[in-house]
């Protein structure tokens, strides 16, 4: 019997963030309709909502394949996802024209800019983040799948 370990894989990486992107998708509702943000939220949640689950679930399956190699604890597995997702994010949201790229900063939505120096938290906050989503929730449901 073909018990489909990479499926089930695939269904517990994406578990996540799709319970996760509809609360986002309310926050940002509620700033641009009822705060008026003057910034067009709407295009920077289409990288998120397009790319985000398909990712989380693509990486799980990586772990599961490269696990019996590798060794690596899930949390640290899904540590290094953001820096893969994050130049990728970047790329898109330049394309698309709602990230500029200058000398000393980023500028989003030609509104909010970041200075390069205050980049390197960001990356680490999001790396904590993805630890202990991998660790404690994405970890658990392979658990219970039967894939860990």
């Amino acid at each position: 019997m073909n018990t489909h370990p990479y499926l089930r894989a695939y269904m517990a990486g994406v578990f996540v963030p799709t319970l996760v992107l509809p609360l986002i998708l309310a926050v940002f509702t509620a700033l641009r309709l009822g705060l008026g943000a003057p910034f067009p939220i709407e295009r920077f949640l289409v990288f998120p909502f397009a790319l985000v689950p398909t990712l989380f679930g693509i990486w799980n399956i990586l772990y599961l394949w490269s696990h019996p190699r590798t060794h690596l604890p899930i949390g640290l597995y899904g540590a290094v996802l953001p820096l893969f997702g994050a130049p990728i994010g970047a790329l898109v949201a330049c394309c698309l024209g709602l990230v500029k790229f200058g000398g000393h900063a980023i500028t989003y939505f030609q509104t909010i800019v970041v200075p390069y120096a205050i980049l390197p938290l960001f990356i680490v906050a999001a790396m904590a983040g993805y630890y202990l989503v991998w660790k404690y929730i994405v970890g658990s449901l392979n658990r219970v799948l039967g894939i860990a």
